[in-house]
C-alpha cells in the first residue's frame, strides 16, 4: 500500500479548521445553509463528532477559503457559482482551475478553452504581459517626444507647472530638479528619475537663478 493511499482520509471539525483556515462557526453555517456539508456527516448534526470531512472535502474548503476568506469573493456570489456548475460535481471546487477577477469568479471553459466569468459566461481579455508592456514602453516614448532644439534651456509658460521655470519642451519644474540635488542625486541619478533630460537639461536647470 502507498503512502498516500494509507493516509487517513478523514477529518475532525478541528482538523479541517487547522487545515484549511476556516473557523468552526464558518464550517457550521455553510453546513447548516447547505452552501458546503461534509461529506461523512452523521444526519443528526446533534450528536458529538457529527460533522466529518474526507480528504476531497479539505482540498476544496481550502480553495473556498482562499475565495471567499482571503479574496473577499461574496457568498451569494459562490452560491450562484456552485449552482451554475452543478454538472460539475461536489468537489468542483476542487477539480476545477478557478481564477478571481474583481471578487468574481472566473474559470476556464472546457469547451472554448478560454477564461469565461462563471455567471455571465462573459470571455475576460487576456493580454500577454510581454505585448502588454512593449505597448506600454512605446506609450512612454511617444509621451515623452520633445523638440532637440529645446534641449538644456529653461522655459516659462503660463499654465505650465503653475507658471514656475520648466525644462524646455517638457512639464519638469527646475525646481524638483533641484530639490533632489539638494536630497544628494547625482546628475545621472536624477537622469534615471527622468530618462526623457539629458545631462546638459539637468545642469541647466541646477544652474537656472544661481546667477541671478
Amino acid at each position: 500500500m502507498s503512502g498516500f493511499s494509507s493516509v487517513v482520509s478523514a477529518f475532525s471539525e478541528e482538523q479541517v479548521q487547522r487545515l484549511t483556515g476556516i473557523t468552526a462557526a464558518q464550517l457550521r453555517y455553510w453546513d447548516r445553509t447547505r452552501f458546503f456539508a461534509p461529506s461523512l456527516a452523521d444526519e443528526n448534526r446533534r450528536r458529538p463528532y457529527s460533522r466529518v470531512y474526507s480528504f476531497r472535502d479539505v482540498v476544496c474548503l481550502k480553495i473556498l477559503n482562499v475565495l471567499r476568506n482571503d479574496s473577499k469573493v461574496p457568498l451569494p456570489h459562490l452560491r450562484e457559482v456552485k449552482d451554475k456548475l452543478a454538472h460539475l460535481g461536489d468537489d468542483l471546487w476542487a477539480k476545477t482551475t478557478l481564477y478571481i477577477l474583481n471578487k468574481k469568479v472566473v474559470f476556464v471553459n472546457p469547451e472554448t478553452s478560454q477564461k469565461e466569468e462563471v455567471l455571465t459566461g462573459q470571455a475576460i481579455l487576456q493580454i500577454p504581459l510581454q505585448v502588454a508592456t512593449s505597448n506600454m514602453e512605446m506609450a512612454v516614448r511617444e509621451l515623452w517626444k520633445r523638440d532637440t532644439s529645446t534641449v538644456g534651456k529653461i522655459d516659462r509658460k503660463r499654465g505650465v507647472a503653475g507658471n514656475k521655470p520648466v525644462v524646455a519642451g517638457t512639464r519638469i519644474p527646475v525646481s524638483a530638479i533641484k530639490a533632489f540635488e539638494e536630497a544628494g542625486y547625482s546628475v545621472e541619478q536624477i537622469r534615471e528619475q527622468y530618462p526623457v533630460l539629458t545631462e546638459d537639461d539637468v545642469r541647466a536647470a541646477l544652474e537656472h537663478g544661481k546667477a541671478a
